[in-house]
């Protein structure tokens, strides 16, 4: 999956009004801490890979992928638009686990006598925004509009 990175300065920035928003809320959070907290917002394991990313030159991504993100695409073969809730890369570096509010419920029964609505949903994904697991009739679960 290619993902866009702000410059070393702005992931600082973000940091800084992380630690001052939790401040101002009563909960001490050092600046290390908030750094920590920002390279996971944006599916990192630590600052320092963060920061390693950020420092390489973004490659042109086909929409920006991070925790936020306002996406559209296919559940269960349903269309969807949402929001990406979080984002992480798993183990192996192929796969990344996504959790997706979606802006109005889904129906995920196509049986005419009942429905099934799901508002979140948690999967995985390839960096094509498609999901390894398919249904019975072989659709991939998930489907993003990247």
């Amino acid at each position: 999956m290619t993902t866009t990175y702000p410059g070393i300065d702005e992931l600082k920035a973000q940091a800084k009004r992380l630690r001052q928003a939790m401040n101002d809320r009563g909960t001490a959070l050092t600046h290390s801490a908030a750094l920590e907290m920002i390279a996971r917002q944006y599916g990192a394991r630590d600052w320092n890979t963060l920061a390693a990313l950020a420092a390489k030159p973004n490659a042109a991504a086909k929409t920006p992928l991070f925790v936020g993100a306002h996406i559209r695409g296919r559940y269960l073969n349903q269309p969807f638009t949402g929001e990406v809730l979080a984002l992480s890369a798993l183990p192996g570096g192929e796969l990344h686990r996504i959790t997706i509010h979606f802006d109005e419920a889904v129906d995920v029964v196509t049986f005419e006598s009942f429905s099934a609505f799901r508002r979140r949903v948690s999967a995985q994904i390839d960096a094509d925004g498609v999901s390894p697991r398919k249904t019975s009739n072989g659709v991939p679960h998930l489907v993003l509009d990247l």
